[in-house]
């Protein structure tokens, strides 16, 4: 169908007067908006009348080949299906809350016993994720909070399962020490439980729990318990005390939105149970929209439709649908959420410094993206590109001594990292240390892909390293006929200094553009993010090699005989230098359990559970020895 076909009038007069969500459909069968409405064929049909339109409106409408509605019960349901369709289509006339992973939240894993760590990227561990926070600094401020309270573990599994002793930890009074056995799991749980209520912001709640538990302490005369039952709500009283807002304990997000022409920003200003927690700047892509109103009533529903909403919203200005947004918010959240944009005393304050914040972060971003421009610019000069890259890749490989290979994939586009369409290849089937093969290896499964899904290919390529990882990457494509990309080697110069790289270009030609360079700025930027994201993912992968061969893994020991193990050597490294007689002389090891740990732990080919256990010769201080 053509677009200009598209009679939106007779489509209207087929609509109901329900509500909904309208998509509008390009010729090419690509969404290009999405919206609500209370009433399907009021809202669609003013589309369609004489009143004068903006120009987005106006390209729009010029594309729009076909119409879609949804009818939906209520205008809430519009609303939640609306945000839903704009993040999974993400139209070209919406506007978008750019998807960012990276936020900073408290994570209380869900285990035996849970330890209370930051954590950023994708929600895959088990456990109860509170925030997302304004800034790291705010989530070390709380994790600090909660390590002096709740005395949690921090520490990574790996060293929890080994530990023979209490760590610094403990001694300084910031964990109970349950890798040792020094707190009951009882009240371990009981002390995560309450460290829950405060991240929730439930500290009324909280205090009045531990307050009768006090009381019920002294009833029974365990005054040690009391004592401190007592400090505890001492500790809480006083936070609560420095930290009121307006006379009460604040659970509130303040949120500023700023324009320069389409560009936006709003900055989200973030306390909960009256902790401040730092700002935050967003940059939505508005998409030609430069209605700020508009802008910050997409980003309120967008970004409450992933995070839980506090209790009561500032907004720096009133937005389209408010009473609306606000009832969704409520339903999802389980709690009566007030959306407000008249306010005074401190909550003004706090929107005066959330507006100055907003529009100094416009500026500041706005000034960063001219000079990305600028070196997009530079490079596309300095390799003859015809019009600036859109795409950007960029390889490197890394491991240790050949251990754990793994190359990295990072994308850039315009706007700058888009950390989403990053990959890592684990690198099997090679010589250790062979990054020739495990470059060749890495571009071969990169494009084959991309030539048998007819998927996207970058306009410039990046090698981090020298001419033999650029041959194996152009015989890589080559072999699987990749045409159009430009292939540039990144390799370290005479001095191995930043700034005094040598460029490897596809007609042969080497370039030193110099520290100064724009262009060489650009691409260290690129190359850097590769360095980095692939350093990662090594010693992410070389870690759980570590791990793979623990005590926990060995058939028949489970967390009573490993901690037996570890009391009685005093650790693993004891543990290690003992040998076979010595091990089963431990309670509850046998002479072929003895055998298992044994081998396991010394790269021996260890015996079947249900073998026989063989003799293992002495060494001289009474343990044993391998050979050579």
């Amino acid at each position: 169908m053509n677009a200009a076909a598209f009679d939106g009038k007779a489509f209207v007069k087929k609509l109901s007067t329900a509500p909904g969500v309208y998509r509008m459909i390009g010729a090419d069968d690509k969404v290009l908006y999405v919206g609500k409405a209370g009433a399907l064929k009021n809202r669609v049909s003013s589309y369609f009348n004489a009143t004068p339109k903006s120009a987005r409106i106006m390209a729009m409408l010029a594309q729009t080949a076909r119409m879609e509605v949804t009818v939906t019960r209520t205008e809430t349901e519009a609303l939640i299906l609306e945000n839903q369709l704009i993040k999974s289509l993400k139209p070209r006339y919406n506007v978008l809350l750019r998807d960012d992973k990276s936020y900073p939240y408290v994570l209380m894993t869900q285990e035996a016993w849970p330890r209370i760590a930051m954590h950023r990227g994708p929600r895959a561990i088990p456990g109860r994720y509170f925030g997302p926070y304004a800034s790291v600094g705010a989530v070390r401020d709380t994790l600090n909070l909660m390590h002096k309270l709740f005395r949690l573990r921090s520490c990574e599994d790996s060293v929890f399962r080994n530990r023979s002793r209490p760590c610094l930890q403990h001694q300084i009074g910031r964990c109970s020490a349950p890798c040792v056995g020094l707190v009951q799991a009882r009240e371990y749980a009981e002390s995560v439980r309450r460290a829950g209520l405060l991240l929730d912001g439930r500290s009324d709640e909280l205090t009045d729990e531990l307050g009768k538990a006090m009381e019920a302490a002294s009833a029974r005369l365990d005054f040690e318990s009391a004592a401190r039952l007592r400090d505890l709500v001492v500790s809480i009283r006083t936070l609560q005390a420095r930290q009121y807002v307006d006379g009460r304990a604040a659970d509130l997000d303040v949120l500023a939105v700023a324009m320069q022409g389409t560009a936006a920003c709003v900055l989200l200003l973030a306390f909960r149970d009256g902790r401040n927690l730092g700002t935050r700047a967003f940059y939505p892509q508005t998409h030609g929209n430069d209605n700020p109103e508009e802008v910050l009533a997409a980003f309120v529903s967008q970004y409450y439709g992933e995070q839980l909403p506090p209790g009561e919203i500032v907004l720096d200005r009133d937005i389209p649908d408010r009473e609306l947004i606000e009832q969704a918010l409520s339903a999802a959240g389980e709690r009566r959420v007030q959306i407000k944009c008249n306010v005074r005393g401190e909550r003004a304050g706090y929107l005066d410094l959330a507006r100055r914040n907003a529009e100094l972060s416009l500026a500041a971003e706005r000034t960063s993206h001219a000079a990305q421009l600028a070196r997009a610019e530079a490079l596309r000069d300095m390799l003859g590109m015809a019009a600036l890259p859109a795409r950007i890749e960029c390889f490197d490989i890394s491991h240790t001594m050949g251990e754990a290979t793994v190359a990295s994939c990072v994308v850039f586009d315009a706007e700058g990292p888009v950390r989403g369409q990053y990959r890592r290849y684990n690198i099997a089937g090679i010589e250790p240390g062979d990054d020739y093969a495990a470059m060749n290896q890495a571009i071969e499964r990169r494009f084959r892909r991309a030539v048998e899904d007819n998927g996207v290919v970058p306009d410039l390529l990046l090698i981090d390293g020298g001419a033999g990882q650029v041959a194996q990457a152009r015989a890589a494509m080559a072999d699987l006929g990749v045409e159009g990309v430009i292939l540039v080697g990144v390799a370290k110069g005479p001095a191995r200094r930043p700034g005094d790289e040598e460029l490897l270009l596809p007609d042969g030609r080497t370039l030193r553009p110099g520290a100064e360079s724009p262009a060489l700025q650009l691409i260290q930027q690129v190359r850097d993010e590769a360095h980095r994201f692939a350093i990662t993912g090594h010693r992410g992968r070389r870690q759980k090699a570590r791990n793979s061969s623990r005590l926990e893994d060995i058939p028949g020991i489970g967390p009573r005989r490993r901690a037996s193990l570890l009391r009685h050597f005093g650790g693993l490294g004891g543990l290690k230098a003992a040998g076979v007689e010595e091990i089963s002389r431990v309670e509850g090891v046998n002479a072929a359990l003895a055998e298992r740990i044994y081998a396991t732990l010394h790269g021996l080919d260890a015996p079947d559970a249900g073998a026989p256990a063989k003799a293992t010769p002495k060494a001289a201080n009474g343990g044993t020895r391998s050979e050579g």
